[in-house]
Protein backbone atom coordinates (compact mmCIF):
# COMPACT_ATOMS: atom_id res chain seq x y z
CA UNK A 1 0.00 0.00 0.00
CA UNK A 2 3.01 2.19 0.61
CA UNK A 3 4.01 2.22 -3.40
CA UNK A 4 3.76 5.99 -4.67
CA UNK A 5 2.90 6.93 -8.46
CA UNK A 6 3.78 10.12 -9.90
CA UNK A 7 1.50 12.53 -11.17
CA UNK A 8 1.83 14.22 -14.72
CA UNK A 9 0.26 17.09 -13.58
CA UNK A 10 2.08 20.11 -12.88
CA UNK A 11 1.17 22.89 -10.77
CA UNK A 12 3.25 25.91 -8.80
CA UNK A 13 4.89 22.73 -6.91
CA UNK A 14 6.05 21.04 -9.62
CA UNK A 15 5.28 17.07 -9.79
CA UNK A 16 3.44 15.49 -6.55
CA UNK A 17 3.67 12.05 -5.76
CA UNK A 18 -0.04 10.53 -5.03
CA UNK A 19 -0.03 7.72 -2.97
CA UNK A 20 -2.22 5.15 -5.12
CA UNK A 21 -3.83 3.67 -2.37
CA UNK A 22 -5.02 6.79 -0.50
CA UNK A 23 -8.30 7.68 -3.25
CA UNK A 24 -9.51 4.08 -2.53
CA UNK A 25 -8.63 3.52 1.32
CA UNK A 26 -10.37 7.52 2.18
CA UNK A 27 -13.74 5.94 0.57
CA UNK A 28 -13.82 3.24 2.89
CA UNK A 29 -12.81 5.02 5.86
CA UNK A 30 -15.52 7.92 4.55
CA UNK A 31 -18.52 5.35 4.60
CA UNK A 32 -17.39 3.52 7.77
CA UNK A 33 -16.82 7.01 9.92
CA UNK A 34 -19.89 8.23 8.41
CA UNK A 35 -21.59 5.02 9.03
CA UNK A 36 -20.86 4.04 12.33
CA UNK A 37 -19.85 7.69 14.47
CA UNK A 38 -22.98 9.90 12.61
CA UNK A 39 -25.80 7.58 10.57
CA UNK A 40 -26.07 4.69 13.81
CA UNK A 41 -26.99 7.09 16.20
CA UNK A 42 -30.33 8.04 15.01
CA UNK A 43 -31.13 4.39 14.04
CA UNK A 44 -30.21 2.98 18.06
CA UNK A 45 -31.55 6.13 19.66
CA UNK A 46 -35.09 5.41 20.21
CA UNK A 47 -34.04 2.27 21.64
CA UNK A 48 -31.49 3.92 24.05
CA UNK A 49 -33.59 6.26 25.46
CA UNK A 50 -36.02 3.21 25.98
CA UNK A 51 -33.32 1.15 27.54
CA UNK A 52 -32.20 3.96 29.75
CA UNK A 53 -35.12 6.27 30.56
CA UNK A 54 -33.04 9.10 29.12
CA UNK A 55 -34.98 11.46 27.09
CA UNK A 56 -34.58 11.61 23.74
CA UNK A 57 -33.74 15.42 24.39
CA UNK A 58 -30.92 14.66 26.57
CA UNK A 59 -29.38 12.11 24.00
CA UNK A 60 -30.11 14.27 20.77
CA UNK A 61 -28.33 17.07 23.05
CA UNK A 62 -25.45 15.02 23.62
CA UNK A 63 -25.02 13.91 20.01
CA UNK A 64 -25.49 17.79 18.86
CA UNK A 65 -22.68 18.47 21.73
CA UNK A 66 -20.59 15.97 19.40
CA UNK A 67 -21.19 18.11 16.08
CA UNK A 68 -20.26 21.56 17.44
CA UNK A 69 -17.00 20.61 18.97
CA UNK A 70 -16.06 18.69 15.99
CA UNK A 71 -16.83 22.38 13.98
CA UNK A 72 -14.70 24.57 16.51
CA UNK A 73 -11.95 21.36 16.69
CA UNK A 74 -11.95 20.98 12.96
CA UNK A 75 -10.23 24.91 13.19
CA UNK A 76 -6.73 23.44 14.99
CA UNK A 77 -6.93 19.98 12.64
CA UNK A 78 -6.77 22.40 9.41
CA UNK A 79 -3.61 24.15 10.83
CA UNK A 80 -2.13 20.36 11.62
CA UNK A 81 -3.11 19.27 8.27
CA UNK A 82 -1.61 22.20 6.76
CA UNK A 83 1.82 21.37 7.89
CA UNK A 84 1.75 17.76 8.58
CA UNK A 85 -0.51 16.15 6.22
CA UNK A 86 -3.85 13.85 6.93
CA UNK A 87 -1.83 10.70 8.36
CA UNK A 88 -1.35 11.51 11.73
CA UNK A 89 -4.47 13.33 12.21
CA UNK A 90 -6.74 10.68 10.69
CA UNK A 91 -4.89 8.13 12.48
CA UNK A 92 -5.17 9.31 15.40
CA UNK A 93 -9.01 10.03 15.05
CA UNK A 94 -10.09 6.73 14.05
CA UNK A 95 -8.54 5.18 17.43
CA UNK A 96 -10.23 8.18 19.67
CA UNK A 97 -13.54 7.63 17.28
CA UNK A 98 -13.24 3.75 18.43
CA UNK A 99 -12.51 4.69 22.18
CA UNK A 100 -15.30 7.41 22.19
CA UNK A 101 -18.14 5.42 21.10
CA UNK A 102 -16.61 2.35 23.94
CA UNK A 103 -17.33 5.61 26.08
CA UNK A 104 -20.98 6.09 24.91
CA UNK A 105 -21.81 1.89 24.89
CA UNK A 106 -20.36 1.80 28.05
CA UNK A 107 -21.95 5.00 29.91
CA UNK A 108 -23.75 4.34 33.14
CA UNK A 109 -25.37 7.76 33.02
CA UNK A 110 -25.90 11.14 30.89
CA UNK A 111 -22.88 13.05 31.71
CA UNK A 112 -20.76 10.33 30.50
CA UNK A 113 -22.50 9.70 27.29
CA UNK A 114 -22.39 13.47 27.02
CA UNK A 115 -18.71 12.77 27.71
CA UNK A 116 -18.27 10.07 24.40
CA UNK A 117 -20.09 12.47 22.20
CA UNK A 118 -17.40 14.92 23.06
CA UNK A 119 -14.83 12.48 22.40
CA UNK A 120 -16.59 11.61 18.93
CA UNK A 121 -16.62 15.13 18.19
CA UNK A 122 -12.96 15.63 18.17
CA UNK A 123 -12.63 12.14 16.19
CA UNK A 124 -15.04 13.89 13.70
CA UNK A 125 -13.15 16.58 12.99
CA UNK A 126 -9.99 14.35 12.45
CA UNK A 127 -11.91 11.66 10.04
CA UNK A 128 -14.88 12.97 8.61
CA UNK A 129 -14.73 15.00 4.70
CA UNK A 130 -12.66 18.02 6.06
CA UNK A 131 -8.91 16.14 6.43
CA UNK A 132 -9.91 13.31 3.51
CA UNK A 133 -10.41 17.00 1.60
CA UNK A 134 -7.57 18.55 2.50
CA UNK A 135 -5.38 15.35 1.75
CA UNK A 136 -7.00 14.86 -1.72
CA UNK A 137 -6.74 18.88 -2.52
CA UNK A 138 -3.10 18.73 -2.02
CA UNK A 139 -2.29 15.17 -3.40
CA UNK A 140 -4.86 15.51 -6.58
CA UNK A 141 -3.90 19.18 -7.39
CA UNK A 142 -5.30 20.36 -10.16
CA UNK A 143 -7.41 17.40 -10.82
CA UNK A 144 -8.70 17.09 -7.03
CA UNK A 145 -12.50 18.21 -7.86
CA UNK A 146 -12.61 14.20 -9.77
CA UNK A 147 -10.81 13.00 -6.51
CA UNK A 148 -13.64 15.06 -3.97
CA UNK A 149 -16.13 13.54 -6.23
CA UNK A 150 -15.55 9.95 -5.94
CA UNK A 151 -14.88 9.93 -2.19
CA UNK A 152 -18.15 12.33 -1.55
CA UNK A 153 -20.00 9.69 -3.81
CA UNK A 154 -18.74 6.30 -1.83
CA UNK A 155 -19.49 9.49 1.52
CA UNK A 156 -22.98 8.84 0.51
CA UNK A 157 -23.39 5.34 0.63
CA UNK A 158 -22.78 5.64 4.36
CA UNK A 159 -26.53 5.62 5.58
CA UNK A 160 -27.15 2.77 2.82
CA UNK A 161 -24.72 0.72 4.06
CA UNK A 162 -24.55 1.46 8.18
CA UNK A 163 -28.32 2.02 9.01
CA UNK A 164 -29.27 -1.12 7.62
CA UNK A 165 -26.43 -2.94 9.28
CA UNK A 166 -27.18 -0.96 12.77
CA UNK A 167 -30.90 -2.20 12.66
CA UNK A 168 -29.98 -5.62 12.00
CA UNK A 169 -27.25 -5.38 15.12
CA UNK A 170 -29.62 -3.80 17.18
CA UNK A 171 -32.41 -6.90 16.62
CA UNK A 172 -30.14 -9.17 18.19
CA UNK A 173 -28.23 -7.25 20.51
CA UNK A 174 -28.45 -4.09 22.93
CA UNK A 175 -27.93 -0.71 21.70
CA UNK A 176 -24.86 -1.34 24.45
CA UNK A 177 -23.83 -4.44 22.55
CA UNK A 178 -24.33 -2.71 19.30
CA UNK A 179 -22.17 0.34 19.37
CA UNK A 180 -19.50 -1.83 20.59
CA UNK A 181 -19.25 -4.39 17.26
CA UNK A 182 -19.48 -0.79 15.56
CA UNK A 183 -16.33 0.36 17.73
CA UNK A 184 -14.51 -2.93 16.74
CA UNK A 185 -15.67 -2.28 12.83
CA UNK A 186 -14.36 1.33 12.93
CA UNK A 187 -11.03 -0.04 14.53
CA UNK A 188 -10.38 -2.56 12.20
CA UNK A 189 -11.50 -0.43 8.83
CA UNK A 190 -9.80 2.95 9.57
CA UNK A 191 -6.96 2.63 12.09
CA UNK A 192 -5.16 0.39 9.25
CA UNK A 193 -6.84 2.46 6.24
CA UNK A 194 -5.42 6.02 7.72
CA UNK A 195 -2.23 4.66 8.86
CA UNK A 196 -0.90 2.50 5.75
CA UNK A 197 -2.34 4.09 3.12
CA UNK A 198 -1.71 7.91 3.70
CA UNK A 199 2.00 7.59 3.97
CA UNK A 200 3.18 8.71 0.83
CA UNK A 201 4.94 12.84 1.33
CA UNK A 202 3.44 15.63 2.26
CA UNK A 203 4.36 18.42 -0.97
CA UNK A 204 4.62 21.59 -0.34
CA UNK A 205 2.13 24.22 -0.86
CA UNK A 206 1.44 25.67 -3.92
CA UNK A 207 1.68 29.16 -4.66
CA UNK A 208 -1.48 30.58 -5.07
CA UNK A 209 -3.32 34.16 -4.05
CA UNK A 210 -3.42 33.32 -0.49
CA UNK A 211 0.41 32.42 -0.20
CA UNK A 212 1.17 36.28 -1.54
CA UNK A 213 -1.49 37.65 1.51
CA UNK A 214 -1.21 34.91 4.37
CA UNK A 215 -4.00 32.82 5.66
CA UNK A 216 -4.81 35.52 8.64
CA UNK A 217 -5.53 38.71 6.28
CA UNK A 218 -8.03 36.06 3.84
CA UNK A 219 -9.90 34.90 7.05
CA UNK A 220 -10.36 38.59 7.89
CA UNK A 221 -11.70 39.66 4.39
CA UNK A 222 -15.19 40.25 4.05
CA UNK A 223 -15.31 38.19 0.84
CA UNK A 224 -14.47 34.96 3.44
CA UNK A 225 -16.69 36.58 6.38
CA UNK A 226 -19.55 36.50 3.60
CA UNK A 227 -18.97 32.96 2.48
CA UNK A 228 -18.87 31.78 5.85
CA UNK A 229 -22.28 33.24 7.05
CA UNK A 230 -23.74 31.96 3.43
CA UNK A 231 -22.69 28.55 3.80
CA UNK A 232 -23.75 28.77 7.63
CA UNK A 233 -27.60 29.94 6.83
CA UNK A 234 -27.46 26.93 3.49
CA UNK A 235 -26.50 24.41 5.98
CA UNK A 236 -29.06 25.90 8.95
CA UNK A 237 -31.75 25.57 6.00
CA UNK A 238 -30.90 22.32 4.50
CA UNK A 239 -30.13 20.55 7.71
CA UNK A 240 -33.85 21.65 8.92
CA UNK A 241 -35.07 20.33 5.84
CA UNK A 242 -33.80 17.17 6.26
CA UNK A 243 -34.81 16.35 9.68
CA UNK A 244 -38.41 18.15 9.11
CA UNK A 245 -39.53 16.29 6.04
CA UNK A 246 -40.36 13.66 7.48
CA UNK A 247 -42.81 15.15 10.16
CA UNK A 248 -44.20 17.92 7.40
CA UNK A 249 -45.23 14.66 5.21
CA UNK A 250 -46.81 12.58 8.32
CA UNK A 251 -48.64 16.34 8.76
CA UNK A 252 -50.01 15.66 5.52
CA UNK A 253 -51.51 12.61 6.37
CA UNK A 254 -48.32 10.42 4.49
CA UNK A 255 -47.90 7.30 6.18
CA UNK A 256 -44.33 6.66 8.03
CA UNK A 257 -42.80 4.50 5.45
CA UNK A 258 -43.83 6.75 2.36
CA UNK A 259 -42.16 9.58 4.36
CA UNK A 260 -38.95 7.84 4.78
CA UNK A 261 -38.87 6.33 1.47
CA UNK A 262 -38.92 10.81 0.74
CA UNK A 263 -36.24 10.91 2.50
CA UNK A 264 -34.34 8.30 1.67
CA UNK A 265 -34.61 8.87 -2.40
CA UNK A 266 -33.41 12.23 -1.47
CA UNK A 267 -30.00 10.96 -0.80
CA UNK A 268 -30.23 8.58 -3.67
CA UNK A 269 -30.35 12.33 -5.44
CA UNK A 270 -27.86 13.66 -3.55
CA UNK A 271 -25.39 11.20 -4.99
CA UNK A 272 -26.84 11.41 -8.49
CA UNK A 273 -26.07 15.63 -7.99
CA UNK A 274 -22.66 14.93 -7.04
CA UNK A 275 -21.58 13.27 -10.28
CA UNK A 276 -22.95 16.51 -12.31
CA UNK A 277 -20.54 18.70 -9.85
CA UNK A 278 -17.68 18.84 -12.26
CA UNK A 279 -19.49 19.89 -15.23
CA UNK A 280 -20.93 22.64 -13.08
CA UNK A 281 -17.80 23.25 -12.29
CA UNK A 282 -16.10 23.83 -15.66
CA UNK A 283 -19.24 26.00 -17.08
CA UNK A 284 -19.64 28.48 -14.68
CA UNK A 285 -17.97 30.87 -12.36
CA UNK A 286 -17.71 30.75 -8.90
CA UNK A 287 -20.43 33.71 -7.36
CA UNK A 288 -22.42 32.02 -9.84
CA UNK A 289 -22.25 28.46 -9.07
CA UNK A 290 -22.48 29.34 -5.16
CA UNK A 291 -25.51 31.94 -6.09
CA UNK A 292 -27.39 29.42 -8.48
CA UNK A 293 -27.10 26.24 -6.18
CA UNK A 294 -28.32 28.17 -2.95
CA UNK A 295 -30.86 29.44 -5.22
CA UNK A 296 -32.29 26.41 -6.69
CA UNK A 297 -32.14 24.59 -2.96
CA UNK A 298 -34.98 27.33 -1.87
CA UNK A 299 -36.79 26.89 -4.87
CA UNK A 300 -37.12 23.16 -3.78
CA UNK A 301 -37.55 24.23 0.03
CA UNK A 302 -40.27 26.30 -1.18
CA UNK A 303 -42.01 23.45 -3.17
CA UNK A 304 -42.04 21.58 -0.45
CA UNK A 305 -44.34 23.73 1.06
CA UNK A 306 -46.36 24.85 -1.51
CA UNK A 307 -47.23 21.15 -3.07
CA UNK A 308 -49.31 18.59 -0.86
CA UNK A 309 -49.13 15.85 -3.46
CA UNK A 310 -49.13 13.63 -5.01
CA UNK A 311 -46.81 11.59 -3.57
CA UNK A 312 -45.11 11.12 -6.57
CA UNK A 313 -44.59 15.19 -7.13
CA UNK A 314 -42.96 15.19 -4.01
CA UNK A 315 -40.29 12.17 -4.30
CA UNK A 316 -39.32 14.54 -7.73
CA UNK A 317 -38.89 17.53 -5.40
CA UNK A 318 -36.91 15.05 -2.69
CA UNK A 319 -34.82 14.25 -5.59
CA UNK A 320 -34.17 17.63 -6.72
CA UNK A 321 -33.74 18.33 -3.49
CA UNK A 322 -31.02 15.83 -3.03
CA UNK A 323 -29.27 16.50 -5.90
CA UNK A 324 -28.77 20.34 -4.62
CA UNK A 325 -27.49 18.60 -1.18
CA UNK A 326 -24.82 16.67 -3.06
CA UNK A 327 -23.71 20.06 -4.88
CA UNK A 328 -23.22 21.94 -2.06
CA UNK A 329 -21.12 19.53 -0.33
CA UNK A 330 -18.73 19.55 -3.07
CA UNK A 331 -19.12 23.33 -3.82
CA UNK A 332 -18.09 23.93 0.27
CA UNK A 333 -15.10 21.58 -0.63
CA UNK A 334 -13.44 23.73 -3.46
CA UNK A 335 -14.72 26.55 -2.04
CA UNK A 336 -10.83 28.00 -0.67
CA UNK A 337 -9.38 26.82 -4.32
CA UNK A 338 -11.86 28.35 -6.34
CA UNK A 339 -11.41 31.60 -4.51
CA UNK A 340 -7.83 31.69 -2.75
CA UNK A 341 -6.12 28.67 -4.08
CA UNK A 342 -4.57 25.44 -2.04
CA UNK A 343 -1.47 27.33 0.29
CA UNK A 344 -4.02 27.38 3.21
CA UNK A 345 -6.32 24.89 2.51
CA UNK A 346 -6.27 23.00 5.80
CA UNK A 347 -6.19 26.13 7.81
CA UNK A 348 -9.13 28.28 5.88
CA UNK A 349 -11.24 25.37 4.76
CA UNK A 350 -11.77 24.46 9.00
CA UNK A 351 -12.63 28.14 9.74
CA UNK A 352 -15.02 28.01 7.06
CA UNK A 353 -16.86 24.94 8.18
CA UNK A 354 -17.10 25.62 11.71
CA UNK A 355 -20.07 28.15 11.48
CA UNK A 356 -21.59 25.88 8.85
CA UNK A 357 -20.95 22.46 11.12
CA UNK A 358 -22.34 24.51 14.20
CA UNK A 359 -25.16 25.75 12.17
CA UNK A 360 -26.37 22.29 11.13
CA UNK A 361 -25.85 20.43 14.24
CA UNK A 362 -28.38 23.08 15.75
CA UNK A 363 -30.84 23.09 12.91
CA UNK A 364 -32.87 19.69 14.36
CA UNK A 365 -33.94 21.79 17.60
CA UNK A 366 -34.84 25.05 15.99
CA UNK A 367 -36.69 23.38 13.51
CA UNK A 368 -38.76 21.51 16.33
CA UNK A 369 -38.55 24.54 18.07
CA UNK A 370 -40.09 26.64 15.43
CA UNK A 371 -42.88 23.97 13.63
CA UNK A 372 -45.78 24.93 16.31
CA UNK A 373 -45.48 28.76 16.85
CA UNK A 374 -45.47 29.22 12.82
CA UNK A 375 -48.58 27.22 12.94
CA UNK A 376 -47.32 24.03 11.43
CA UNK A 377 -44.04 22.53 8.88
CA UNK A 378 -45.75 23.91 6.03
CA UNK A 379 -45.04 27.42 7.22
CA UNK A 380 -41.68 26.28 8.68
CA UNK A 381 -40.47 25.27 4.89
CA UNK A 382 -41.64 28.78 3.87
CA UNK A 383 -39.22 30.54 6.36
CA UNK A 384 -36.43 27.98 5.30
CA UNK A 385 -37.36 28.99 1.59
CA UNK A 386 -37.06 32.63 2.82
CA UNK A 387 -33.68 31.83 4.51
CA UNK A 388 -32.19 30.54 1.85
CA UNK A 389 -33.16 33.02 -1.00
CA UNK A 390 -31.91 35.94 1.03
CA UNK A 391 -28.59 33.67 0.84
CA UNK A 392 -28.80 33.83 -2.10
CA UNK A 393 -28.78 36.77 -2.81
CA UNK A 394 -25.70 37.71 -0.74
CA UNK A 395 -23.56 35.17 -2.58
CA UNK A 396 -22.61 37.18 -5.67
CA UNK A 397 -20.14 39.19 -3.38
CA UNK A 398 -18.18 36.28 -1.87
CA UNK A 399 -16.04 36.30 -4.84
CA UNK A 400 -12.17 37.62 -3.94
CA UNK A 401 -11.98 41.37 -4.51
CA UNK A 402 -8.70 40.23 -6.63
CA UNK A 403 -11.21 39.10 -9.23
CA UNK A 404 -13.46 41.99 -9.12
CA UNK A 405 -11.55 45.14 -8.88
CA UNK A 406 -15.07 47.09 -9.10
CA UNK A 407 -16.57 46.03 -6.07
CA UNK A 408 -19.56 44.88 -7.67
CA UNK A 409 -20.95 41.07 -7.96
CA UNK A 410 -19.55 38.69 -10.07
CA UNK A 411 -22.23 37.08 -12.16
Amino acid sequence: MTDLHTSGAVTGTGDRSRPRAALPALCATQITSWGIVYYAFPVLNPEITQATNWSAGATTAAFSLGLVISALAGIRVGRILDRRGPRAVMTAGSALGAASLLVVATAPNLPMFFAGWALAGVAMAATFYQPAFAALTRWWAPDHVRALTIVTLAGGLASTVFAPLTALLADHLSWRHTYLVLAGILTAVTLPAHALALRAPWPNAPCSPAHAVGAAPVARSRPFLLLAAVFALSAFAMYAVVVALVPLLLERGYTTSQAAWALGLGGAGQTLGRTLYATLARRTAVATRTTTLIAVGGITTAAFAAVPGPYALLIVVSLAAGMVRGNLTLLQATAITDRWGATHYGRLSGLLAAPATTAAALAPFAAAMLAAPLGGYSHLFVLLAVISMATAVTAPWTAPADDNPSGAPLR
